[in-house]
């Protein structure tokens, strides 16, 4: 791992303005700590020297020494011998973390090497702050049991607000909290499924959703979605052919074509899933992922009061929350609740608590994360257009990750070879419905660190050309 090194005058900078009132070391002790909290100095930074801060703060030296002392016990700085004083993280910066997909094979365990199969983002700076501040109302919570199975009404407001904003209106009423975006889906299913239902998805489509609604029972019917959008044509035929009582629509930046849907397709579709009966289940997790211009589209449930939309906050502020949403037809949310309770009785407080802050404040991606995926996926396209022109790519306007179509039906293959090099990567196999099929297709996801993210992209090209 490149080793970061922190300029004196860069840390003057982050850390701003000391309090007069506050011990000079401790101000100092106490920024760098923050900074580490928030996730703007990173585990391994190598601090400036001593004699580098005394120049760039204009303090003393023993003053720089006995702040960088107090990190050390409070665990937050380790010296090195011959090479200076270096962030750590106490209990040590704890790897892994990317989002599980649900393969096609029966491989379970990852094994270690940069990882290019998830489509989430890194936290986004200053988290930490808001677990801090979320600490500070918990007491307000802790005088009773701490089960709250339909969300913290707090929460729920917010996120009915939220979507009010969007252009469709909501009651806190229709709001019910789960533990991240997919745990909505078995809810809705046991409520309104019965096993064997038939059930309408287009595939590609998001493997774990998927896999859901097969444990589910359900007998799953498919409609292909090409690079270019939804056939909604095609969708109209099949939903007035056959017998469905729900289809998976993801319109918002589609996983994993990046796909989005206009208001006149969402109300077409919409209109077309209410005449035929069939309840459309929409995933709204990439909803707030555009990285160009915003879109202008409304919620799809805008187009139909019959719609069951699912909400995430994992692609929106991060995956480590393990916070999610349903907003169903008031009709509807007794009998998802009741469903629900059978296998889970709420999420944690202090989870929810974090979110509503998050959403009350930061309504979508920070403006910095959107620009780093910005950012990354610019340079990922144009390195995979330059080194594989025979690759065929649509660079998305949102999302998180590349729908790249291989020359050749050899993805998998693909895969294996760039695990012998230590990167982990997902066939297009994965997110086909059916048993096999989408071998010309990969998905490559660029929310990794620019670092790892550059050195992956180099092992993918050189993968592709071992077996090209």
């Amino acid at each position: 791992m490149t080793q970061r090194h922190l300029p004196a005058h860069r840390l003057s900078t982050m850390l701003g303005t000391r309090v007069d009132e506050q011990p000079a070391y401790a101000w100092l002790s106490d920024g760098i700590r923050h900074l580490v909290t928030n996730g703007r100095l990173l585990h391994g930074t190598m601090l400036p020297s001593e004699r580098e801060l005394v120049n760039a703060l204009g303090l003393s030296r023993t003053t720089i020494t006995r702040a960088y002392q107090e990190l050390r016990e409070r665990g937050f700085a380790e010296v090195r011998r011959g090479s200076g004083t270096r962030i750590r993280i106490p209990g040590g910066n704890v790897g892994g973390g990317a989002e599980p997909l649900i393969p096609s094979s029966t491989e379970v365990f990852r094994t270690p090497g940069i990882d290019l199969t998830c489509g989430a983002p890194l936290a986004p700076v200053g988290v930490a702050q808001y677990y801090e501040r979320a600490l500070d109302q918990l007491p307000g919570y802790i005088g009773g049991m701490g089960y709250y199975p339909l969300g913290l009404p707090i929460l729920r407001e917010t996120i009915a607000n939220d979507y009010a904003i969007r252009g469709l209106p909501t009651d806190p009423e229709q709001i019910i909290v789960t533990a991240g975006a997919l745990s909505a889906i078995p809810s809705i299913a046991r409520a309104i499924l019965p096993p064997g239902a038939h059930v309408l998805v287009e595939s590609p489509s998001y493997p774990n959703s998927v896999s859901s609604l097969r444990q589910h029972g359900s007998r799953l019917s498919t409609i292909p979605i090409s690079p270019e959008g939804s056939d909604l044509a095609g969708i109209e035929n099949m939903l007035a052919r056959g017998n469905f009582q729900v289809m998976l629509c993801l319109p918002d930046f589609h996983n994993p074509t990046g796909t989005l849907l206009d208001n006149e397709g969402r109300e077409r579709w919409a209109n077309s899933l209410t005449r035929h009966g069939v309840v459309g289940l929409i995933d709204e997790t990439n909803a707030k992922l555009w990285l160009d211009e915003k879109p202008e589209t409304l919620p799809m449930s805008a187009f139909s009061q019959n719609l069951i939309t699912i909400g995430s906050a994992s692609k929106t502020y991060w995956g480590g929350l393990r916070m999610g949403w349903i907003r169903a037809p008031h009709k509807l949310v007794g009998a998802i609740h009741q469903a629900r309770s059978t296998f889970d009785l709420g999420t944690p407080v202090l989870e929810q608590i974090v979110l509503t802050l998050l959403m009350s404040e930061r309504a979508g991606l920070d403006e910095g994360t959107r620009t780093t995926l910005r950012q990354n996926r610019d340079w990922v396209f144009g390195e995979l257009r330059s080194a594989v022109p025979e690759w065929k790519i649509r660079k998305p306007s949102g999302g998180m990750s590349l729908w790249c179509n291989l020359p050749l039906p050899r993805a998998t293959v693909l895969s294996e070879q760039a695990k012998k090099s230590g990167l982990l990567l997902t066939p297009g196999s994965v997110f086909a419905v059916e048993d096999h099929g989408l071998e010309n297709w990969l998905r490559v996801p660029y929310a990794l660190g620019r670092n790892d993210l550059e050195l992956a992209i180099s092992k993918l090209i050189e993968s592709w050309k071992a077996i090209a």
